[in-house]
């Protein structure tokens, strides 16, 4: 059986933080190489093999990939929502143009007779305001109002053209919010949903920059990377929709939350002060049909609201003073 040799950019990011330790259990330490733009978080730099580098070069990503023999790559890099909004022209440069560089790299390489297989992470910001909102559907309308989900759109369909015109075998996720106690927020429109349990665990209330009644689909971050790992250990015979998946667990807004945290902390408080990210809010679904993934993949999620709130407080109570 041959050896897989993985690459994940984007490493250090909220997904990628988690799904480098995955892989590492599932296919050895040695076999999963980090990239980190900057400096090697303290806990992971004994964890396996990692490397320092500019995503955005694409010399330095093809030498790596060439030099280790890759042949899989999960592509996280990227600029998220609000900081997105914040720097349009830093989230197009760096979304699209790293994405592209990989799949040229991996063209290139398939014309040399190297296969490589390539995870790519869309989002439910590919949605727009005209998208319908409740059990938005696989194929529907995407006609996003930020930047990040223009990448998210421009992306889908440049891996799906690859795919078709190159036979290159890239899959995606369009995920929704993700929660994760391990990560601190990374600059998203969901954030409150992580935010929320640090003003919990530390002060007892929270000042949620959505209004209530701002309903999103979120996912536990245990869900999304074995999502993530399963859709990419799936048969290719499987994998009907080559633009990318929807997928979710539970659709919820913040008082609904809360009402779940007060269960835990029966003194906590939420109050509310949006800001220009409830604007982006309302131009995203409600809630998702990932009915696709399910079927033709089995996607099924295990986490619902109570799971993952329990849960939440009961690691990030651990290491929040």
């Amino acid at each position: 059986m041959k050896t897989e040799k993985i690459l994940v950019s984007g490493a250090a990011g909220q997904i990628g933080s988690e799904l480098v330790p995955a892989l590492r259990q599932k296919y050895g330490k040695d076999n999963v190489f980090a990239l980190y733009h900057r400096t090697v978080p303290k806990d992971a730099a004994n964890a396996g093999v990692h490397v320092i580098g500019d995503a955005t070069n694409k010399d330095f990503i093809e030498k790596l990939i060439r030099e280790h023999g890759i042949t899989t790559i999960y592509h996280l890099v990227g600029v998220l929502s609000a900081k997105g909004e914040q720097d349009p022209d830093l989230a197009y440069a760096v979304n699209m143009g790293t994405l592209k560089n990989v799949l040229d790299i991996a063209r290139q390489l398939k014309n040399e007779g190297k296969e490589i297989k390539i995870f790519w992470p869309s989002s439910i910001a590919a949605f727009g305001p005209t998208t319908p909102r409740d059990k938005t559907p696989q194929r529907t309308i995407l006609e996003p109002s930020t930047m990040y989900g223009v990448t998210k759109v421009a992306g889908e369909l440049l891996v799906n053209y690859y795919f078709r015109k190159y036979a290159l075998d890239i899959r995606s996720l369009r995920y929704p919010g993700i929660i994760s106690w391990k990560t601190p927020p990374g600059g998203g429109t969901t954030d409150y949903a992580v935010e929320i349990f640090y003003g919990a665990l530390k002060e007892k209330k929270y000042t949620s920059f959505l209004n209530a009644g701002t309903y999103l689909p979120m996912m536990y971050m245990d869900d999304a990377i074995r999502a993530t790992i399963e859709l990419m250990e799936a048969d290719s015979s499987k994998i009907r929709i080559r633009t990318s998946y929807n997928i979710t667990a539970v659709s919820f807004e913040p008082e609904e939350i809360a009402r779940e945290i007060k269960k835990h902390i029966a003194e906590f408080e939420i109050s509310y002060k949006p800001d220009f990210r409830q604007q982006i809010a309302d131009s995203w679904p409600k809630s998702i049909d990932d009915s696709s993934a399910r079927a033709d993949w089995n996607w099924r999620h295990h986490f619902g609201l109570a799971e993952m709130v329990s849960d939440m407080l009961k690691n990030l109570g651990s290491i929040v003073k």
